[in-house]
């Protein structure tokens, strides 16, 4: 069985590109989540016969052979889904234009599109596959939500390049107009009258940021929507609004940003949320709002924890690998540890390379096994100074797509520096 998936709280981008991908992979399942934004529950309260969705529920697991996940990278926000991780031999097929999560895909299309639905409208336009106006509609949609009708400036070509794609394939401006009307309240203008009354405006450099915290009570949808206003109104670079909810002692943190110098999705990253660089989230639990604030002022100065070292949270000592170890005791030395890769070093310790599960896919056969390990791992590896900070070891592990990174003193492995931990180190600046 094939499946396809999307993240729950599902805007039109995370919609449109479910529906794209039922039209490159017809016989996929489509699985839509249980917590969807309100202009999406409109629009499906007219359409929701034109499409055959699944609640994860409907589906046996066991079942699945392929995943295709569209707009996220993250296994935790894909609802009822998060067994498939464990199942060995599922194959996993990835369309997002976020920065990479925890989702480890064998394809993957990945590109800082501003809407994560122009990727798949991209393979469509190449496979010459044929639409109907109500699919190029709702691709539109998406495409407009995610793009604040091509104005954000997350907007990349490519999302204009399919906009006008999908106008030529009868895509309907008024039905887009109709559903993508903000659903904007009395709760949505009382709570952005409290952010007004307690914004503050700061200069950091040649930009400028406002961060407001407001109490609410109960879920309030339509937040990211009321920041957006927000920052337009008080005329800042990226605004954040941290709206606690007392009922829950929760913490949602929404940011939007118009700066190419604040990356919105690096700073929710950190904050254990995600998004790209025009816009993320983040939620915790249990944390003072305020700490919240120090927090992403800290990030946006780009000095923070400058006082603590990797030498300080680095994993050690370091089990290392020499290159001429058979690749299978390398196999069974990774399966007792526990652990996902290993540096690989020659016979002087000399860093030479890196291997981890991933690597173990170039393997056809049983008899490479018996193969040094140097045939198969990774040369050329990232490492990083052991007097450097978290924050520069997460940036490396972003732009090079890796989960580990070896840490050097005098051209020697004194230790290791994995995402978890990395993120263990951010979660434990915060009060319990």
């Amino acid at each position: 069985m094939q499946i396809a998936a999307t993240h729950t709280g599902s805007d039109f981008d995370a919609l449109a590109s479910l529906v794209a991908a039922s039209v490159l992979y017809p016989e996929a399942k489509l699985i839509l989540p249980n917590s969807i934004n309100p202009n999406l529950k409109t629009f499906l309260s007219i359409h929701k016969d034109l499409f055959n969705f699944y609640s994860s529920r409907d589906i046996d697991i066991n079942k699945v052979k392929s995943l295709i996940v569209v707009d996220t990278s993250s296994w935790k926000r894909l609802d009822g889904l998060q067994s498939l991780r464990q199942k060995k031999d599922l194959e996993i097929i990835l369309f997002d234009h976020h920065v990479k999560d925890d989702i480890e895909a064998d394809h993957v299309v990945r590109k800082e599109t501003g809407a994560a639905v122009t990727l798949l409208v991209q393979e469509i336009q190449k496979q010459k596959k044929i639409i109907t106006p109500i699919q190029a509609t709702l691709f539109l949609m998406g495409i407009y939500e995610d793009t604040g009708n091509l104005t954000f400036t997350s907007t990349t070509a490519d999302d204009a390049h399919m906009a006008a794609y999908l106008l030529d394939r009868k895509a309907d401006l008024s039905i887009l107009n109709t559903f993508l009307q903000y659903a904007y309240g009395k709760k949505q203008k009382d709570i952005l009258s409290k952010m007004l009354n307690k914004t503050s405006r700061l200069s950091f450099g040649n930009h400028t940021i406002s961060i407001s915290v407001v109490e609410i009570k109960g879920r309030i949808q339509n937040l990211a929507v009321v920041v957006q206003m927000y920052r337009e109104i008080v005329n800042v670079d990226a605004a954040f609004g941290i709206f606690h909810d007392t009922e829950t002692d929760k913490c949602m943190i929404i940011g939007r940003n118009v700066s190419d110098e604040i990356n919105m999705g690096l700073i929710m990253r950190s904050l254990g949320g995600g998004g790209h660089s025009g816009a993320g989230s983040a939620q915790l639990k249990k944390v003072n709002p305020h700490t919240i604030e120090t927090m992403i002022l800290e990030l946006i100065k780009g000095n923070q924890h400058s006082s603590v070292s990797l030498s300080d949270i680095m994993s050690y000592p370091v089990i290392s690998v020499n290159e001429n170890t058979p690749t299978k005791e390398v196999a069974m030395l990774l399966r007792e540890v526990g652990c996902t890769g290993f540096p690989i070093t020659d016979n002087n310790e000399k860093l030479v390379g890196i291997i981890s599960r991933r690597d173990f896919k170039k393997i056809r056969k049983e008899s490479q096994m018996q193969s040094p390990v140097k045939a198969f791992m990774t040369r050329n590896p990232v490492s990083i100074s052991y007097d450097k900070s978290a924050m520069e070891a997460a940036k490396l592990m972003i732009k090079h797509d890796i989960g580990r990174i070896p840490i050097m003193k005098k051209n020697k492995v004194i230790g290791i520096i994995t995402r978890s931990d990395t993120m263990l180190y951010f979660y434990d600046l915060l009060p319990d």
